[in-house]
């Protein structure tokens, strides 16, 4: 006979291996005694969890520890009862997860401009951090930027840091770390380039389809929460449908409407439309406001701006049911409770307002009233004791017999209702226990209560009974963050129970709380619920500054308290930033693997096929919480029973059932897909150590600047784990400051208005003296209605200023200082005293003084002579000493050349110099840490920019993927430099593998490479060596990259050249580089046949080089220093050749020496590139750690200087400035070693009207009334030109969105002054013009013209220079002026 015993067993669907876990057993008594016993079956093996021997009731649960696991794997719980004279056995499946660590990626801030460093931490929230086995950095096009591998945390915390380069690209870039497991993390940022708002305008509208009015109100406010005050536009459109929806071919009109407004004293200025303008109920127009509000300060004239979107909603009231699920079940006879929450249009909670809740019930409906809160809810209560079947809720806000209008093709005012149907709850014996809702989230101080009721019907308890045992299960994190179940048990007499709710820090941030009991009868009653609860620590931090308000460039401590022994993390970000990018909260919840369990994992169903189907199928399930079954499984508990706890499908389900259970038949069982949540990531900055105390005092030093800072600070600890503390606020103000406003530079002779703004914000008047420093340095000027000492009341600001004219070129330092006076003078009706703290204000402010003419470089040994035309004061001079041939570039490694470089080929000249000066010093053992880390700084950004320019099959072009396709040159030059910087920062494997592939696939059977791409360097164009110059340069690449000759593609192109030395090769350039390659590939016949032409060469003063026919004879020929430089290559790199020797090369060293510019570079990119290469390679072969040398200067005026290089100074820079021009000099030197002296001289010049190859003309047109004066700048060029830069007169500043684009821009830059426009693809005697718009940023007179110049990048001989002038210098003008320059094009 079976047993009559009903039992009950109770476990975690999903839990942790490694950790304890916690099963519980229910069994009643039977006639006779049972044992019961329970176990795990794993892969690893079988476990007991229980075992007892049960005669009377019985409740009992036990801990098992849960075995190891690398992945997630299922395992079976098996549950034995076994009698005298029968057994019960079930089973169901359970998930073992491998413990779950919290991998966070954490940045200083949400957003970078390009050059700035990127520091953020990984942070693990197990004390046991696994250390990463890599962490990489990915740039918007995927390419893999930086690297570092095996770094190991210090309390769960690794720190790095990643400067980015100053043109990185913009975008998002992401941060990913993978653990030694493969797990992995990311956390993306984004560069921008951006100014920090001083201001947040926000702009707040409100819309309403019924109304004939819609409120816009604009606000701005200073970061430190003061008002700004000026007039403001607004535009608020509705922009047309047809511009989205295909269905409207003709684009419908945007409807705008204009108003300009005045703030008032709060910052803010509120304005009415007529939302009638905007076609309300016209549906061919989108459903939004885009608003856009710009703001011109008074005083300094400073213009923010600002946008927004506001949907255009026709729902004028809408009803959501409140804590309640959409798939709900009411429980006869327990009431149902809810709320009903009403919002308006603009998403905001309507109170004291008329809802209408009406019940569908038993096919009769009735209603009841409610009247809403303040908050927008109203509550309500229902009797359910009558109710059956399913129940349909309407809550409205109109009654139902006011029916809504409806017109086809308009959008009318609409009230929807909110629908909730419900379903009972199944219970065979209408038995329910119900867990009631508190609303609320629990907090992490104090004590919360649970209450719950229940109904149970007399007949289901023994006869006699009084008491019930209930108990309830409330579900916590742990600290591996897995499900551990408590269990306890209630004894009451009454309808109503109270459960504590206890642990807080282990709840957070949900409790799941399941009540259940099991009848006599066999009948289990069960409830759940999900109690949000604050985000609570075992491990408090608190954070707090010693006050909330300091004074800029201030002093300022924070005290820091958690558990001790933490290691904390603080970050305090700027309120400015985060106007540009709102900051993610920092929430260690966000990253929990599981918040809570909901349902079970697909992998765990219990799924019973119906043996007596005949296709094996199972019953369908509602997904409703409509049974006890549901009530576990909705947190994801497994409950084996033989208690009837499904509620049957249908009565046609229930009857097969039965007849499956009379012929040995199971029970189906399909259940809903799990719910599983994730969270995001957070972000800090600053590192610092909790003592063991448990708190520490910092002391910092505020950046001197008025706004607010936004701190917060996490911990982790060994023992209590993770803690994060509550957002604090520290604002750096002052009530009184002054802030100006000027120029970022102006040209010498111009003037200026310099305007200084005094803000006060005491609560009371004071009277303010303001004074600009006098210099020498500019001419002052008060203007004739101005005062200095003014009256600035409360919540006010005046404006001061003077007329400046700057007479000295450079930086001229602007002081303006301002006071509060005490005076007896009465100042808003009262004699205002001065405040105590903070009664000064200075100022400081650097402005770049300018010369708008050519700036030309001369070098000269002794004698320094002026050309007869010459700007006034621009002469200047100096004198340079170093000991080492690699010392002028290595101090100048961001600027060896006073070129810009915007594209893919002059990128590498910032890039690869630095490899060759890291070899030099390598192997002459004189790199040091200093040099070392400031060349890879280089390096990283270089290889960070270049990356720009790269296309996805793997090659380089010098406008990346503007281009058609990649370059095969200098594909093969980023190529072997990545290779090259590889022993000193990450480079990418696979980036050098593609390149090489590219070039590969372009190599043609006779074994050269094609030339495929635009191709830019003058010394491989025309002629019939082109393929052959650009297979030897792609050759020896390919062996500098540690290639072998006998390598398949390295012969093949090999082939190729031999075939072509052994014909007539006329071309100098290639016969050098030709050279240079067959040494690498050691192949001494060819290179020796190669050089022996070379010796031809041309000597000077003991000097020797290559010339070109074609070269200039006024200027350097970058040319002539490439092909020179490739022979010292040839000669340095391979074993001697009779007649090439030390010597040799020292001849062709000194001649390169001397065209060295002041910075250490030459001409162009490409000379500078390879002739820094050979130099280093000479300085390695002539090292010597010996000798000693005094340099002297003196001047024909009687002044002497000496400098003394010896093995302490030799890579010291040593100066002196030369004040007599022009003037004689007479260098000396004395001892023994190398010596490096430059005399250096610059001067400007008018532009020079003579010009071998290209031509400029210029036009400008111009508005010269209202508020911004602006002109057009039209530039007329001809014959094919690479570059061209234009000065902009600094009163005025480029309008980007204005710059008129053709197929030949292929780039363009802004620099501080300066407009940087690449060309392409002109054509001889093809005129081609370019319009730049400028616009007045500061006001400027007597302007100084302003030059355009137009050159080849790669033979800056051939250039050709014009000057424009603003038609708005004097503002004189109310119509549009012309100013023309004309010129003709000459033949290149």
């Amino acid at each position: 006979p079976p047993l009559v015993s009903i039992y009950a067993v109770t476990v975690s669907s999903r839990v942790t291996g490694g950790a304890s876990e916690t099963l519980c057993a229910h069994v009643l008594s039977s006639p006779e005694p049972l044992a019961l016993r329970v176990t795990l079956e794993a892969q690893s093996g079988s476990t007991v969890i229980l075992e007892e021997t049960v005669s009377t009731d019985y409740y009992g649960c036990s801990t098992f520890q849960v075995p190891i696991v690398t992945s997630s794997t299922v395992a079976t719980v098996n549950v034995t009862i076994q009698g005298e004279s029968a057994v019960m056995s079930k089973e169901t499946k359970v998930l073992i997860a491998p413990p779950a660590f919290l991998h966070l990626i954490v940045t200083d801030k949400p957003l970078y401009k390009p050059g700035q460093t990127v520091q953020f931490r990984i942070v693990s929230m197990d004390a046991g951090f696994i250390p990463f086995n890599e962490l990489v950095r990915d740039d918007p096009n995927r390419n893999r930027i930086a690297q570092w591998l095996d770094r190991a945390a210090v309390s769960g915390i690794l720190d790095l840091s990643h400067p980015m380069s100053p043109e990185a690209a913009q975008g998002p870039y992401t941060i990913t770390a993978w653990t030694e497991k493969g797990e992995s993390t990311s956390r993306s940022f984004d560069i921008k380039e951006y100014g920090l708002p001083p201001t947040a305008t926000n702009t707040h509208t409100c819309t309403h389809v019924l109304v004939l009015h819609s409120k816009c109100a604009p606000s701005d406010r200073y970061t430190y929460g003061k008002p700004v005050l000026g007039s403001i536009k607004v535009v608020v459109c509705r922009e047309g449908q047809g511009h989205f929806v295909r269905r409207y071919p003709v684009p419908q009109e945007d409807i705008c409407v204009t108003s300009q407004l005045q703030t008032d004293r709060t910052g803010c200025a509120a304005h009415f439309i007529r939302v009638s303008e905007f076609g309300p109920r016209d549906k061919m127009y989108r459903d939004m406001f885009e608003v856009t509000a710009e703001m011109e300060e008074y005083g300094t004239g400073v213009i923010i701006q600002a946008s927004g979107q506001t949907p255009f909603s026709v729902n004028v009231r809408e009803l959501t049911f409140e804590n309640v699920a959409d798939n709900t079940a009411y429980k006869p006879g327990i009431p149902f409770e809810g709320k009903v929450k009403l919002t308006g249009i603009d998403r905001k909670a309507v109170g004291d307002e008329v809802v209408y809740l009406y019940v569908d019930v038993n096919a009769a409906s009735y209603n009841l009233t409610l009247l809403t809160q303040d908050n927008g809810m109203a509550s309500f209560s229902l009797d359910t004791s009558l109710w059956k079947n399913s129940v349909v809720l309407t809550a409205s806000s109109r009654p139902k017999e006011e029916q809504q209008s409806f017109v086809r093709g308009e959008a009318l005012p609409a009230h929807p209702s909110a629908v909730l149907t419900m379903r009972p709850f199944y219970s065979k014996s209408k038995s329910f226990v119900k867990i009631s809702a508190n609303g609320h989230k629990s907090l992490c101080e104090g004590q919360s209560q649970v209450g719950a009721q229940y109904i149970i019907q007399g007949e289901e308890l023994r006869p006699g009974q009084e008491e019930l045992p209930f108990y309830y299960t409330v579900s916590q994190r742990c600290k591996h963050f897995t499900q551990t179940l408590q269990r306890f048990a209630l004894f009451i007499k009454k309808t109503l129970l109270s459960i504590p709710l206890l642990g807080k820090a282990a709840l957070s941030p949900y409790a799941q709380v399941v009540v259940y009991t099991l009848m006599p009868s066999g009948e289990v009653l069960a409830d759940n619920k999900d109690f949000p609860v604050d985000q609570c620590f075992e491990n408090r931090v608190k954070l707090e500054f010693s006050a909330d308000r300091e004074l800029p460039g201030g002093e300022t401590s924070f005290r820091l308290e958690s558990q001790p022994g933490s290691l904390c993390s603080v970050r305090a970000v700027d309120q400015s930033v985060l106007l540009l990018q709102p900051d993610q909260e920092l929430s260690v919840f966000n990253k929990l693997p599981v918040q809570k369990l909901s349902g079970f994992s697909y992998r765990v169903e219990d799924r019973e096929p119906n043996p007596c189907s005949q296709f094996g199928q199972e019953m369908e399930r509602s997904t409703a919480k409509d049974d006890v079954y549901s009530v576990f499984k909705e947190i994801g508990i497994k409950l084996v029973t033989n208690s009837e706890v499904k509620k049957p499908s249908s009565w046609k389900d229930i009857l097969s059932v039965l007849s499956s259970l009379a012929d040995g038949c199971a029970r189906l069982n399909l259940n809903h897909t799990p719910l599983t949540h994730w969270r995001s990531l957070f972000d800090v900055v600053t590192l610092s150590i909790c003592r063991d105390s448990g708190s520490v005092s910092v002391v910092k030093t505020l950046p001197d600047t008025i706004t607010s800072w936004r701190a917060q600070a996490f911990c982790t600890s060994s023992s209590l784990g993770f803690g994060l503390s509550r957002d604090t606020a520290l604002v750096a103000f002052q009530p009184f400051f002054v802030s100006l406003t000027l120029p970022y530079s102006v040209v010498r002779g111009e003037v200026f208005t310099l305007r200084a703004t005094v803000f006060n914000y005491l609560p009371s008047c004071i009277m303010v003296g303001l004074s600009l420093s006098n210099s020498s340095h500019f001419s002052l000027r008060e203007c004739a209605d101005c005062q200095y000492t003014m009256c600035v009341c409360a919540e006010e600001s005046r404006v001061f200023q003077w007329e400046v004219s700057p007479s000295s070129l450079g930086e001229v330092t602007l002081e303006v200082r301002a006071e509060a006076l005490h005076t007896e003078q009465l100042c808003g009706n009262e004699v205002a005293p001065p405040p105590t703290v903070g009664r000064v204000d200075t100022v400081v402010r650097k402005l770049l003084v300018e010369v708008r003419f050519t700036l030309m470089d001369a070098e000269k040994n002794i004698s320094l002579l002026l050309p007869d035309l010459f700007v006034a004061g621009s002469a200047r001079a100096s004198f340079s000493v170093l000991g080492d041939l690699m010392g002028r570039a290595m101090k100048n490694l961001d600027k060896l050349l006073a070129m810009p470089y915007g594209c893919g080929e002059q990128n590498m000249i910032l890039f690869a110099p630095n490899i060759y000066i890291l070899n030099y010093l390598t192997s002459t053992a004189q790199l040091t840490h200093a040099i070392k880390e400031r060349a890879t700084r280089f390096l990283e950004s270089g290889y960070q920019r270049e990356l720009t320019y790269r296309h996805d099959d793997g090659s380089y072009s010098a406008f990346g993927k503007s281009d058609a396709s990649g370059n095969t040159w200098l594909t093969a030059f980023v190529m072997k430099s990545f290779g090259g910087a590889k022993p000193y920062i990450f480079i990418d494997p696979k980036l050098i593998v593609d390149s090489r592939t590219w070039l590969l696939s372009h190599r043609r059977q006779d074994g050269c490479i094609t030339s495929v791409g635009k191709l830019f360097h003058n010394g491989m164009k025309g002629g019939v060596s082109d393929d052959v110059s650009l297979t030897a340069y792609i050759t020896a690449a390919l062996l500098e990259l540690d290639a072998v000759s006998a390598d398949p593609m390295v012969s093949g192109c090999l082939q190729c050249l031999r075939v072509a030395v052994a014909g007539k090769l006329e071309n100098m350039y290639t016969t050098a580089l030709l050279s240079y390659t067959f040494t690498l590939a050691g192949d001494q016949q060819t290179r020796a046949a190669l050089l022996t032409p070379l010796t031809i060469s041309a000597l000077l003063g003991g000097t020797r080089h290559w010339k070109r026919a074609e070269a200039s004879e006024k200027v350097l020929d970058s040319l002539e220093v490439e092909m020179t430089a490739y022979v010292l290559l040839a000669v340095l790199s391979g074993p001697p050749v009779p007649g090439f020797d030390l010597d040799y090369a020292s001849s062709i060293t000194r001649w390169l020496i001397q065209q060295q510019n002041p910075y250490g570079g030459f001409a162009s990119t490409q000379d500078t590139v390879v002739a820094l290469q050979a130099l280093a390679r000479y300085g390695a072969a002539t090292y010597s750690s010996e000798g000693a040398c005094v340099v002297g200067l003196s001047s024909l005026g009687g002044a002497s200087w000496q400098f003394t290089v010896d093995q302490s100074t030799r890579l010291l820079y040593q100066e002196q400035a030369l004040d007599r021009l022009p003037g004689d000099y007479r260098i000396t030197a004395q001892g023994q070693g190398c010596v490096q002296a430059q005399i250096a001289m610059r001067y400007n010049i008018p532009p020079p009207g003579d010009f071998s190859s290209f031509h400029i003309a210029a036009t400008t047109t111009a508005v010269c009334y209202g508020k911004r004066p602006d002109y057009a700048l039209l530039c007329f060029v001809f014959i094919f030109l690479f570059q061209h830069e234009d000065g902009c007169q600094q009163a005025f500043c480029v309008l980007p969105s204005q710059l008129k684009r053709e197929s030949s821009v292929k780039r363009v830059d802004f620099e501080e002054g300066y407009i940087n426009i690449y060309l392409d693809g002109l054509k001889k005697e093809v005129l081609r013009s370019y319009s730049v718009t400028l616009e007045e940023e500061e006001a400027v007179r007597n302007l100084r013209p302003a030059v355009v110049k137009v050159y080849d990048y790669y033979q800056t001989s051939d250039e050709a220079v014009a000057d424009y002038s603003s038609p708005c210098a004097e503002r004189k003008y109310t119509q549009f002026n012309h100013a023309q320059l004309k010129l003709a094009k000459v033949p290149a």
